[in-house]
């Protein structure tokens, strides 16, 4: 998933950063709770997701608000490279929404910048009650001392696939694909079908992938923790295929919303010169991409492509839910963080679209009414992801916000023909280094 924050707005994050840790961080816009006369609050609660997510979000604090006179809220709901920017915008006037959905790749920063609350004396007084969430699901919300962020379940990466164009075709796909079987079987779409491949365009979170093949993490403390050799073989892809046909032309992602599902080239476009027969996201844009499908397109679900699939893959901590350091209520959002874990009622509602939920009780009591692509999605994660993946990386540091956008734009440029892959290999270290360094 791409986190696309201009340089710009990364310098305003910062400034809110240095304010946040100032301690001028109290509820001082319209961004952040309001309490009236009479006690009401009203909570904002924001998120990034497509039309499914937002449907059910709204109606699980709907519910709330029902069961708890006087709480309404204020949903702030986005595209996701929309919402980082937003967020980004919202940290530098102190005006950060009361709970805000967080990424893993983005818990560290704001965390470690004084921009999120600690959860664990809600967790300890029983506030949030987490006996029945396994405590490695708890720490993966952990900075330090302290657990910043509520995990809402657990997910993986998933490539989904027109299986219907590529039955057709008699075009097989198998789980766990090496990455010279992937671009094998890209070469066969494109020769069979002229339709072409979405290697991951504008996300951040495939060239992680696609190092760890190697033993290599991209994002470290201070620096880059790969070799030129690795990037070299990964933007090479790009850049042959370019140069093959098979690889879809960036101008296409001029024009739509980039980590929009309903957007994607997948199901978004008709045309084979325009249109992807794959999309690389997360387990929990299952429904979603299906539900978006055209009909009669009958969607398909895979690992990525990586060198070493097992190494490659993980399981990855679901979106969190954060209460920000700006909330002028974070006793009433920790129980609407409570509410979206313990409420068999609230997840019969958001049925696992976010992942599954952490809390096995729960789990367990909404299971019968769980979709067959929730179902589909659970199999997947226990039979395939499960026993051949390994740890995920570490959250990658503030300083990867700008190396993201780096790596973005080095890839652009190798799919333009401006510069070769080895000389993005080099560029990545000599100007990524320093950005890391800080």
């Amino acid at each position: 998933m791409k986190k696309q924050i201009s340089l710009v707005l990364a310098g305003m994050m910062a400034m809110g950063m240095l304010s946040a840790c100032d301690g001028n961080s109290g509820g001082t816009s319209g961004e952040a709770t309001t309490e009236t006369s009479d006690g009401a609050v009203s909570l904002t609660f924001s998120w990034w997701g497509n039309q499914v997510r937002n449907e059910r979000t709204q109606a699980a604090l709907d519910l709330y608000s029902e069961q708890n006179p006087g709480v309404t809220f204020d949903a702030q709901f986005a595209e996701y490279n929309d919402y980082w920017n937003k967020l980004a915008t919202a940290s530098a006037g102190n005006a950060l929404p009361d709970i805000v959905q967080m990424d893993y790749s983005y818990l560290e920063q704001y965390a470690s910048n004084g921009l999120l609350v600690d959860l664990t004396p809600y967790i300890e007084n029983g506030t949030i009650k987490t006996d029945n969430v396994d405590q490695t699901i708890l720490d993966s919300g952990k900075s330090g001392d302290g657990i910043y962020a509520l995990c809402n379940g657990i997910n993986a990466p998933a490539m989904f696939y027109n299986k219907t164009l590529l039955d057709e075709n008699g075009i097989t796909i198998k789980d766990n694909m090496t990455m010279d079987e992937f671009l094998d079987v890209c070469r066969e779409v494109y020769e069979k079908t002229g339709y072409k491949t979405n290697l991951a365009y504008g996300s951040d979170a495939y060239i992680d992938y696609y190092c760890r093949a190697y033993d290599e993490i991209v994002y470290e403390s201070d620096s880059l923790g790969v070799s030129e050799s690795t990037l070299d073989a990964f933007y090479s892809l790009y850049e042959d295929g370019i140069k093959e046909g098979w690889l879809i032309d960036p101008s296409v992602f001029a024009e739509v919303t980039i980590g929009s599902v309903e957007q994607d080239p997948l199901v978004y476009n008709s045309s084979p010169d325009t249109a992807s027969w794959c999309f690389l996201a997360y387990t929990n844009q299952y429904a979603a991409t299906k539900s978006a499908a055209p009909e009669g397109m009958e969607i398909g679900i895979t690992t990525w492509p990586s060198p070493d699939p097992t190494k490659s893959d993980y399981l990855k901590p679901s979106q969190f839910f954060a209460i920000s350091s700006d909330s002028a209520n974070p006793d009433e959002a920790a129980k609407v963080l409570d509410f979206i874990t313990n409420s068999v009622e609230c997840n019969n509602i958001l049925l696992a679209e976010r992942g599954v939920p952490i809390n096995s009780s729960v789990s367990d009591a909404i299971s019968e009414n769980l979709t067959e692509e929730d179902r589909e999605v659970i199999t997947f994660i226990d039979e395939v992801v499960t026993p051949n993946c390994s740890t995920i990386s570490p959250p990658a540091p503030t300083a990867a916000s700008e190396v993201y956008n780096l790596n973005d734009l080095l890839i652009e440029q190798v799919c333009y023909g401006q510069i070769t892959a080895a000389d993005a290999a080099k560029q990545m270290l000599e100007e990524g280094n320093p950005m890391m360094a800080g």
